[in-house]
């Protein structure tokens, strides 16, 4: 939803804009071809995506940095940085650098080891959760990270078909454990597991709220917040803290008088969710499932 993200900040001409999951770069690129003189901060926390970023970003120069992190580490990066923040995008869930690397396991596509993980520096693998999880756990994850609707059904293929090696083994078990009218509907059958395991191994959940927070915190009047979203999980998430952040939740007991002084800090640039045009999702199919979510940082003592 490129287009979407652009119209959004070109009112924001100069001045620091953050990509907090820059992935290839392609949004980066193209708001600092929108605005020459705005200055871009990247953010990663996969080693190889730093890498192709800051090579794509090479012929901005100073203008465009780009650091390897999580995005919840968003308030130290740009504490340590020391710009303000004139606006923030985030566009959650896995690359497709991250999906088109074979031996990285995030896809289905190709038989790999079962790793899936964003920093590989990191000790959770998907390996450990599909051999190791219980039942229960595997359902649960399933259905809390992909709405997956035969979450017990798949949940059991995998207990019974332990130990499970490699993508190829997993995506071949899914199938076999999903009724046969659901596998010939659509996408692949296991695409929801894989992203339910991706999540679960990377995390990622539960650094949505923190990172919005801080993001909010350090935005500027008048700054700028995008989120791109690819499932309900995630999008739930979004939709809570931009909604909160819109209405100024008190959070005194409600047996006690207001002394938080809570008041809205953003006002929505879209009151519902924004979804791609049936153009977009004919020119990239992987765009089907984006949810784009706008918000901008309120002036002192306005409403």
């Amino acid at each position: 939803m490129l287009a979407e993200v652009l119209k959004v900040f070109e009112e924001i001409e100069d001045g620091l804009i953050v990509d907090a999951t820059i992935g290839g770069a392609g949004h980066a690129q193209a708001l600092l071809q929108q605005a020459p003189a705005r200055q871009l901060l990247g953010i990663d926390r996969d080693p190889s995506a730093v890498k192709v970023s800051r090579d794509r970003l090479a012929e901005f120069g100073q203008k465009a940095q780009v650091v390897q992190g999580r995005f919840d580490e968003i308030g130290q990066i740009l504490d340590l940085d020391g710009r303000q923040l004139n606006g923030a995008l985030f566009d959650l869930g896995v690359s497709s650098h991250q999906l088109d690397t074979p031996g990285r396991g995030f896809s289905h596509r190709y038989a790999a080891p079962l790793d899936m993980r964003m920093n590989p520096d990191d000790v959770l693998e998907a390996a450990t959760i599909v051999n190791s999880y219980g039942e229960q756990e595997l359902t649960d994850l399933l259905r809390t990270n992909s709405d997956e609707r035969f979450a017990y059904r798949i949940a059991k293929s995998i207990v019974s078909a332990r130990p499970i090696e490699s993508t190829q083994e997993l995506a071949d078990i899914v199938r076999s454990a999903v009724p046969a009218a659901a596998r010939r509907k659509g996408r692949h059958p296991a695409m929801r597991t894989f992203q339910a395991l991706r999540i679960a191994v990377n995390n990622e959940l539960a650094l949505i709220e923190p990172a919005l927070a801080q993001t909010i915190e350090r935005l500027r009047p008048g700054g700028r917040l995008v989120v791109l979203s690819y499932h309900s999980g995630e999008d739930r998430i979004v939709k809570h803290v931009l909604r909160d952040a819109a209405d100024g939740v008190c959070v005194c007991p409600s047996s006690l008088p207001c002394i938080c002084g809570s008041e809205p800090n953003v006002r929505l640039l879209r009151r519902k969710v924004v979804r791609p045009t049936d153009a977009e999702i004919e020119r990239n199919p992987r765009a089907a499932s984006a949810r784009f979510r706008a918000a901008e940082r309120l002036f002192v003592g306005e409403a």
